[in-house]
């Protein structure tokens, strides 16, 4: 899907750029509205160079936000009409614990989002999934739609289908300038391309991209490290023994939540993570963070030791991702404040990749002047006062 050398000039319905799955999902759905897309990419695909790769991350029903639980829903159906389309299955289902102190209010309102949800005590955790342990004061919430998105094979399929409804994909064309008006023209480093409706999706780059539009979003590129640790007995799903994803919540000794998926990437390699990282230049974020490397190391070792002795408490292998956190955690759903025809889908904060059919459909809604499927209220740019500035 390289970009081909000779400059190109297109006229289009809609430009999308960046295309991972926030992206992708955009642009899917505006080819099913039969709107001629361009979905621009400025790196060569397939890469790991942003947050959509990898080949797992969790799903759940379980929220504590009022705003996402109602949306999960929807979310399912679409994964299940992509899967459809795509002839390929990209869920599986596995179940997830939610861990966390009794009464923890994050932790209740995963609970009331369930409809109830099903209390796990310690007993009845360690006879379910062996080598799980729950500890006095704390709780335990079974979320049976839980379970684990296959990423890479996902953003293929929804690539491969928004090319099937007569889309563009251009990657390896990096954005040098956007000229706003009625139509706009962005330029890259292969072409020029018009269009009366833009949506960016570039995740950590987004900001770079807005600085010259005058919008200057809170938003921060965090490196993360990915954990895999060992098992000391490996699972065989044959006997049983496939174990849930899971998260925790409230935990003092981890405020930015723990969450782990089973042995499925890497044989016998369980993934467990914490929810936070070093800021990073997007572009730098092979260079390791000044201090320790692996800063977190030490909380997840103790973690494990406490929580999951069924693994080895030293990583076996480690890698990298990227999240764009805003201050509250929330998403960025909008439309530029002065250029309302460019609109912004940013700040995913880690928590993104399992509603990104939905949000795909409400930044095509937005770009279309329909009225949202969803709430778009709790995703507004107005929360952060005084990021609009003089355009440069």
């Amino acid at each position: 899907m390289a970009a081909p050398s000779q400059p190109q000039q297109a006229t289009y319905d809609a430009i999308v750029i960046g295309a991972g799955i926030q992206g992708s999902f955009t642009a899917y759905h505006l080819a099913q509205r039969h709107r001629n897309t361009l979905l621009l990419e400025q790196f060569i695909l397939p890469h790991s160079r942003g947050s959509s790769h990898g080949q797992s991350r969790i799903t759940r029903s379980a929220y504590p936000q009022g705003h996402y639980a109602r949306m999960m829903p929807d979310s399912f159906r679409s994964w299940q009409r992509l899967e459809a389309e795509a002839g390929t299955s990209l869920y599986r289902r596995m179940g997830l614990v939610l861990l966390g102190p009794a009464g923890d209010p994050e932790l209740e309102g995963c609970r009331r989002s369930l409809g109830g949800g099903e209390d796990l005590d310690a007993t009845t955790l360690a006879q379910r999934f062996p080598g799980f342990k729950l500890h006095a004061g704390e709780a335990a919430v079974w979320d049976g739609t839980g379970g684990v998105l296959f990423a890479d094979r996902a953003l293929r399929a929804v690539q491969e289908v928004f090319r099937r409804h007569g889309g563009t994909l251009r990657d390896g064309e990096k954005v040098l300038r956007i000229e706003p008006g009625a139509v706009l023209t962005v330029t890259t480093t292969a072409g020029v391309y018009r269009a009366p409706r833009l949506i960016i999706t570039a995740g950590p780059w987004t900001g770079a991209l807005l600085a010259p539009l005058g919008l200057r979003l809170p938003l921060q590129p965090l490196r993360i490290n990915v954990y895999y640790w060992r098992e000391k007995e490996p699972g065989t799903p044959s006997a049983g023994r496939t174990r849930p994803c899971f998260m925790t919540l409230g935990l003092s000794r981890a405020p930015h939540s723990i969450y782990g998926l089973p042995a499925l990437e890497y044989p016998g390699l369980v993934k467990v993570c914490y929810h936070h990282g070093s800021p990073t230049d997007p572009d730098e974020r092979d260079l390791a963070p000044p201090g320790a490397p692996h800063p977190n190391i030490d909380l997840l070792s103790s973690f494990i030791k406490s929580y999951l002795p069924m693994l080895e408490p030293q990583p076996a292998v480690v890698e990298t991702c990227l999240y764009t956190n805003t201050p509250d955690g929330d998403f960025i759903l909008d439309r530029h404040p002065k250029f309302s025809n460019i609109i912004i889908g940013a700040g995913f904060s880690g928590h993104g990749f399992k509603l990104a059919p939905v949000v795909g459909k409400l930044l095509c809604e937005l770009s279309l002047d329909e009225e949202p499927s969803h709430s778009v209220a709790p995703f507004a740019i107005t929360r952060f006062p005084g990021v609009l500035r003089a355009a440069l």
